[in-house]
């Protein structure tokens, strides 16, 4: 049966979801999990839950939990990885060093300052896995749930031999919540997505033929409906087709929306800040887990809609499914630049992933996808080539930030950003910047 080996595990939420998806296919029932992080006490945490998790769902599973990546990574079949290189110390200046100068990320793990700096650290840690993996494990697919998500995916398509794939829930949860907007059961409705990932688009979204469209175009002029999705139903009013990620993600990635604090508090009422919520949110789902591990609560086993346990159960028993996955644009997207990395639909069997043709994206939304692989790529290339250059020409190029700020002023801010987070960026150690 298949070894699973999950890198990061002391992500304990997400880690959690992932297992008991896995361990609810009877066919997966009796899989090697491998458990591997670098924080003990999280570790320590994951591996008495998925001990629970066995035996609630009397599964012939075996678990094993290690601080040793090679150990982890040796012999897989498949590699999740859900690392955050830095932690919380460096995603908080990823968001604050970067308002002080104005730029106002509600999240920033994508695009923007946040998102390349996030690149910077991360991108080098999973060139590191995948050259362990080139030994160790080397037909094992490689799973990428880690930001930022098009960035860490190109690095690795450009300069590794490891199958992976990158993928996102937002195509399905933009899904359930259109379903939900114009009250058609999403278990009825179709979609055909495709773009990059944090900005894909619903180019077909149906009810057997009926194209459901104009009832979302409908529901937009609902004022409760609205309010709700105010970015992302600007972007539809104006480029004709719904967005994929989030109206408080989304507004990050163009240069309309959160210009000044009027601005944002007008479409985005409802304040959400990822940081906030990473630094004072989770305490309470691990404490839920603990009380779990001491069979003080019941674990209630759901499953989820992450594509992860799928695409496993898919390779390993040869039953298809499709999902929406982060590959190499071969050709898929074909007015989008090549061998960047594209969000596309893709089907799934034993022989692995197989992404489908798209063709043109309309020339509008490619246009729009544009603009972000334009930093995607500098950051990609100034991580592999260790040029700091490039990482300054990848942030002047993000579309808030250039929105707001002048060059010399992104540079004193990137230059802030180099400093305080020198810790964690190696790779340009001996040079000037």
């Amino acid at each position: 049966m298949p070894k699973i080996t999950f890198i990061g595990a002391g992500s304990v939420v997400f880690a959690k979801r992932l297992i008991m998806d896995i361990l609810s296919y009877p066919e997966l029932s009796n899989s090697e999990i491998v458990l591997m992080d670098i924080d003990k006490e999280r570790l320590d945490l994951i591996y008495a839950l998925t001990q629970k998790i066995i035996k609630k769902l009397n599964s012939k599973a075996k678990v094993i939990a290690t601080l040793n990546r090679r150990e982890a990574l040796y012999g897989s079949n498949y590699v999740i990885n859900m690392i955050q290189v830095g932690g919380l110390e460096m995603f908080e200046k990823d968001v604050e060093i970067p308002r002080k100068y104005g730029i106002d990320q509600t999240v920033g793990d994508t695009i923007g300052p946040g998102g390349v700096f996030r690149g910077l650290r991360t991108i080098p840690v999973l060139l590191d896995i995948a050259k362990d993996m080139e030994e160790l494990c080397p037909n094992a697919l490689f799973i990428n749930y880690s930001n930022p998500m098009a960035m860490n995916c190109w690095a690795l398509n450009k300069a590794t031999k490891i199958k992976n794939v990158g993928l996102c829930h937002s195509v399905q949860g933009t899904a359930m919540q259109l379903a939900e907007y114009i009250k058609v059961p999403y278990e009825e409705i179709s979609y055909w997505v495709a773009g990059i990932n944090h900005m894909a688009w619903f180019l077909e979204f149906k009810k057997g033929n009926e194209d459901l469209y104009p009832k979302l175009w409908q529901a937009m002029e609902v004022p409760e409906i609205y309010i709700k999705d105010a970015v992302r139903f600007e972007i539809m009013k104006y480029f004709g087709y719904f967005v994929t990620e989030s109206t408080h993600h989304m507004s990050e990635y163009i240069p309309y929306f959160r210009k000044n604090p009027e601005r944002i508090k007008e479409l985005i009422p409802q304040r959400w800040d990822y940081l906030e919520i990473c630094k004072s949110g989770w305490q309470p789902h691990y404490e839920k887990i603990k009380r779990e591990i001491n069979e003080e609560e019941p674990i209630i086993i759901e499953k989820s809609h992450e594509y992860a346990a799928p695409i496993i159960y898919s390779m390993e028993t040869g039953n298809p499914c499709r999902i929406n996955g982060n590959v190499n644009n071969d050709n898929l997207i074909t007015n989008l630049p090549k061998d960047c990395c594209v969000e596309v639909p893709c089907l799934v069997d034993k022989l692995g992933i197989h992404p489908c043709f798209v063709g043109d994206l309309p020339p509008q939304l490619a246009a729009l996808n544009r603009t972000n692989i334009n930093v995607q790529e500098l950051a990609v290339l100034g991580t592999l080539e260790k040029d700091p250059n490039k990482i300054y020409q990848a942030v002047m190029l993000d579309p808030l930030t250039s929105a707001i700020l002048e060059p010399r002023e992104i540079k004193k801010m990137v230059d802030e950003m180099f400093m305080e987070e020198k810790e964690w960026i190696n790779i340009f150690k001996n040079k000037k910047y």
